[in-house]
């Protein structure tokens, strides 16, 4: 049993390290935090490199026998409290965290990674709140999607927080990183899919569309779906408002149109 009780140490640093967005892609690893997501992890076979425990943090005492099995399994490092307390990313931390590698997608393009059996794709055009991505992907997850595109301007998908955020639904659904989101949309239509965007400039409603092979296109929380995606898009909708209120919160805004999709997919128990 490896334990470390300097700050110092090369391994501790690299954990810090990787709350730097520059330094995932570099090592292509992110950390999870918590009791639920290292077991999702594990539930779910996602890379789990090392998996890093507090030696003498009180929380640790809250990890169910069954997981601990599990965990025993696999690379465990033991750290002091203070060392754990200086890479934690959370205030009340459970004394558990995990580096897990990411899906190797070098090499391939995003037309090549795409599952175009699904009914519909998510893409994501520079949503910029790790709260809001967080809860996208979770929303996905939910409905059943197994995929998201994102484009190259929108928030990091393994940023902690947003990782957090998705109550293990990132080891679930695929994120295709674009780094040119109108260049991957493009390809999809080749492939029978239409292109529908969020928009006010329209009178079209999320209910007067069929949702079958569509990819719906969610804009920047400030300025929406770019111009030029607008431009390649085949339809344009907007979610009904009955108050004040002019638009909603992009998250929000994801969930209610996934909804429809589930309603006219049919909805069975």
């Amino acid at each position: 049993m490896q334990k470390i009780s300097s700050k110092d140490n090369e391994f501790i640093k690299h954990i810090k390290k990787l709350k730097d967005k520059k330094q995932r892609d570099l090592s292509k690893e992110y950390l999870i935090e918590g009791i639920k997501l290292i077991e999702e992890a594990i539930k779910e076979n996602a890379k789990i490199k090392q998996i890093i425990i507090c030696e003498d943090c009180e929380k640790t005492e809250s990890i169910p026998k069954e997981l601990m099995y599990e965990i025993a399994k696999r690379e465990c490092i033991y750290v002091t409290n203070k060392v754990f307390e200086n890479i934690t990313g959370v205030t009340n931390p459970q004394g558990i965290l995990a580096v897990i590698e990411k899906k190797n997608m070098e090499g391939k393009r995003p037309s090549e990674i795409i599952d175009y059996s699904q009914d519909v794709i998510v893409a994501l055009d520079d949503i910029q709140d790790p709260g809001n991505l967080g809860t996208i992907l979770r929303t996905v997850d939910s409905v059943g999607l197994k995929q998201i595109l994102v484009s190259k301007g929108t928030a990091d998908a393994y940023n902690p927080k947003v990782v957090r955020s998705t109550m293990g639904a990132i080891f679930r659904v695929e994120i295709i990183e674009c780094e040119d989101l109108e260049k991957t949309l493009k390809e999809i239509k080749k492939h029978k899919y239409k292109i529908m965007v969020s928009s006010l400039q329209t009178e079209n409603s999320i209910y007067d569309v069929n949702y079958h092979k569509k990819v719906i296109v969610i804009g920047n929380e400030a300025n929406g779906v770019e111009n030029k995606i607008q431009e390649i898009a085949d339809e344009k909708v907007k979610i009904p408002m009955l108050g004040k209120t002019e638009s909603l919160n992009a998250s929000v805004a994801t969930g209610i149109i996934l909804y429809e999709y589930v309603r006219q997919k049919g909805w069975k128990k």
